[in-house]
């Protein structure tokens, strides 16, 4: 059995239904804080069970006759996260899990700026000295902000910004396939894997790739750190959402988030989703 943890989330949910694409649904199954979300699921075979991090006997509970389990890092930050992750690990142990997959982050190093890199590392230690079977998926970065961020620009023409380098912006749409896959593999024994969009992009690209998709003039102007945190914050965002969003401006100049690894593109035997195609969606061109 296949056991997928966060799965109402959105990552999560989306490995769920690509798992189901491939297995019965009685070899797969579902661990939430939320199970009444998933009764769908439930009614058509799936194991659904509540998997709680601040409930450890409900997590053994989840993994237990797993072969495999996705690991969604928990929706926490710093300290709180990782007490989450290591109760998950400690659970997966217990059950007897052949293989735990871990979403994990390109660029995850225990000095990054943006602070979940600092987690994954912590975690992926973590994962190395459990003694279980693992592999880290070093997913790109999510492709939602340069979207959030190009959408804004189309309306006011300018995308305000830090200095940056290259991203890799991976969509959600093949990560799940692309992990879907690898949990799928019965060969699969990497302890990490990388899974990144096939092309990496900064912000005078993406505005660039903006204005080719929408036909709008969107000019890219360079602020500085300090000026973009305020701007954030001027909006309403909360103190964490402009900490996370200016760390991934600092991560990307000390240059580890733009690896372009080819194991995504492999996985999904078909080009990864480019941002081009995906500025379009959800915004009025007329």
């Amino acid at each position: 059995m296949i056991v997928v943890s966060g799965a109402t989330g959105r990552l999560g949910g989306a490995v769920l239904t690509e798992l189901l694409e491939h297995l019965p649904a009685s070899e797969v199954g579902a661990s939430t804080t939320r199970p009444e979300e998933l009764a769908r699921f439930s009614e058509a075979g799936v194991r659904v069970r509540r998997g709680d991090f601040d409930d450890p006997a409900s997590l053994g509970h989840s993994f237990d006759g797993a072969d495999r389990v996705l690991l969604v890092s928990a929706p926490r930050h710093g300290e709180a996260a990782i007490a989450a992750h290591r109760v998950a690990i400690s659970a997966a142990r217990d059950a007897g899990v052949g293989r735990l997959f871990y979403t994990s982050h390109v660029g995850a190093d225990a000095l990054s700026p943006f602070p979940p890199a600092v987690t994954h590392a912590a975690t992926e230690v973590m994962l190395r000295d459990s003694g279980i079977a693992f592999t880290a998926l070093r997913n790109g970065f999510y492709a939602d902000t340069p979207l959030r961020l190009v959408r804004s620009a189309a309306e006011s023409g300018v995308l305000r910004v830090p200095a940056d380098a290259p991203v890799s912006w991976t969509m959600h749409r093949d990560l799940a396939p692309g992990i879907a896959a690898l949990l799928l593999d019965p060969a699969i024994d990497l302890p990490a894997i990388n899974l990144t969009a096939g092309r990496a992009m900064d912000m005078a690209e993406l505005a660039e790739a903006g204005r080719r998709s929408l036909g709008r003039v969107i000019r890219h102007e360079q602020i500085s750190d300090e000026d973009f945190a305020a701007g954030l914050a001027a909006t309403g965002a909360p103190a964490i959402a402009v900490t996370m969003t200016l760390g991934i401006f600092l991560a990307s100049r000390q240059r580890h988030l733009g690896i372009v690894d080819p194991s995504l593109t492999e996985l999904l035997d078909r080009p990864t989703t480019s941002l081009e195609a995906a500025i379009p969606e959800g915004i009025d061109v007329s």
